[in-house]
């Protein structure tokens, strides 16, 4: 039997210039501008004050050549067709190909989005059943689907806890927030203007409901929790929490990121959250990463309903839909148009196809596949709370420490096993982490692997920690300077 190593099998990876350092002068990739178009005209028409001195040098390539060099890099990439993407906190899972099919349905893709509101009922059908689906397994039956992503879903949040407590007379200056929340969670308090405390962990991982009600007071507006939490742990105390926050006038909100361990099983709103955000793209398999587009459901109780961006769609007894923008007590628009609908369809028909039941049971693998990779993991690496966990397991780099391997060690030399490496250094309550979240997509067969190359990485550690420090050295490019890229990025192109 061939080494786990041997997976990553060095093949042709070419080595690619910038496309600025490949331009030829007069070089062209498409037709010339039609003689009827006269380009000195088109620029004398705009105002010199607006025309740029310095304009790009643009590169000038054939086609072939611009089609060659964008797909020799992207031969450089790792995505989650080609394998295993274990980024603990992100829920990289496999995105079926049936929701991209649907998704480019020439009705759903070819919406304009100042069409008719008869020409698009279909999809403000489509919104609307998909609302009442996320309603139902939160356990909070008003949601908005507007924010372009589950951190500006989070930001809409708190937007609506201020505007609450505006309305009440009761303005409030802090938010309780647990070292183990998600790192989104401080900006959207502080973008609101709101100052954070910060509330530590117990020896178990987990938020102390006497902590809270030590820090709980009348000029708190609540509390977010991450549940499960970024340790992987769940938030056991939820409902003795939110009944002290309650108690004291404060919202409870839950950062819905994990939701992927819940689904079926839990409902938050069943154990007192007032408000939680959906990452569409981590627990309902719209695709993940690049910059977006991405879709953050946002979902309260029907208490807060009246806050929630608006228009909100309405369904009137004719059966017919309308957007209802008579909303005084909104927060107001936070996207344009109504979201970025062509990750509703995504989502909704993700749902479609597993059903409750089939949601239900990808919860169950996920948290299953978790458990599995933290008992086959124990022996090789610290886990700093080893009991069962939720849908993602912590590690940390303390027996490997001890030969001077790092992490970062750890996560380089997995690169050359041929998968992407876990999240490191987060959460950060955590020395060293390495955070493995395997999702239910992955079989048996596949975690075994990703186990088999962190366990013959540890057992280097111990007979050749030296020979770790180099890598990866099957890539394209080695290891980099991640500090000098963090504080002195070079953001665009400079000619020699």
């Amino acid at each position: 039997m061939t080494s786990v190593k041997d997976r990553a099998v060095t093949g042709l990876v070419l080595a690619e210039p910038l496309i600025f350092d490949r331009t030829t002068p007069g070089r062209r990739g498409s037709s010339e501008t039609p003689a009827r178009f006269d380009r000195k005209a088109a620029f004398d028409a705009i105002p010199a004050a607006l025309r740029r001195q310095d304009a790009p040098a643009w590169p000038e390539c054939s086609e072939v050549e611009v089609v060659r060099h964008f797909t020799r890099m992207s031969r450089w990439n790792y995505a989650i067709d080609l394998g295993t993407y274990p980024l603990g906190s992100c829920t990289m899972k496999y995105n079926p190909k049936v929701n991209e099919d649907m998704a480019r349905l020439a009705g759903f893709a070819a919406l304009h989005p100042y069409a008719p509101l008869p020409w698009v009922q279909g999809a403000l059908e489509l919104i609307c059943e998909l609302e009442h689906d996320l309603g139902a397994v939160s356990g909070l039956p008003a949601v908005s689907l507007q924010p372009a992503a589950g951190a500006h879903a989070e930001m809409t949040g708190v937007m609506v806890m201020r505007k609450h407590l505006e309305s009440k007379g009761d303005p409030r200056k802090k938010v309780l927030i647990p070292d183990s929340a998600h790192g989104t969670n401080p900006a959207s308090c502080a973008l609101n203007g709101y100052d954070v405390l910060e509330l530590k962990s117990n020896a178990d991982g987990l938020s102390d409901p006497a902590e809270v009600a030590r820090l709980m007071d009348v000029d708190v507006a609540g509390i977010m929790v991450t549940n499960p939490n970024t340790l992987g742990l769940f938030e056991s105390h939820m409902g003795e929490i939110a009944e002290i926050v309650h108690a004291k006038g404060g919202l409870v909100y839950c950062d819905g990121a994990n939701l992927n361990s819940l689904l079926g099983v839990a409902r938050p709103g069943d154990f007192g959250v007032d408000l939680m955000h959906i990452n569409l793209h981590k627990t309902f398999s719209t695709p993940h990463g690049g910059g977006g587009p991405g879709a953050g459901a946002l979902c309260v109780t029907n208490a807060l309903e009246r806050y929630l961006p608006s228009p909100r769609i309405r369904k009137q007894q004719a059966g017919d839909f309308v957007l209802d923008a008579e909303r005084p007590h909104a927060v107001g628009r936070v996207k344009a148009f109504f979201g970025n609908f062509g990750m509703h369809v995504r989502a909704f028909t993700y749902i479609r196809e597993l059903g409750f039941e089939g949601l239900r049971q990808a919860t169950e693998m996920a948290v299953l596949n978790a458990n599995y990779v933290r008992a086959r993991l124990s022996d090789a690496y610290h886990v700093p709370h080893d009991r069962p966990c939720m849908h993602e397991v912590v590690l940390t780099d303390k027996r490997q420490q001890k030969n001077g391997v790092s992490t970062m060690d750890v996560a380089k030399n997995l690169i050359d096993y041929g998968y992407h490496p876990p999240t490191v250094y987060f959460p950060i309550c955590v020395h060293g982490a390495l955070m493995i979240e395997p999702t239910e997509t992955e079989t048996k067969a596949d975690l075994d692997e990703l186990c088999d190359a962190l366990i013959e990485i540890a057992a280097t550690a111990e007979s050749a920690p030296e020979g770790l420090h180099a890598a990866p050295t099957k890539t394209h490019v080695g290891r980099l300077d991640e500090v000098q890229a963090a504080r002195r990025p070079i953001l665009r192109y400079q000619a020699n």
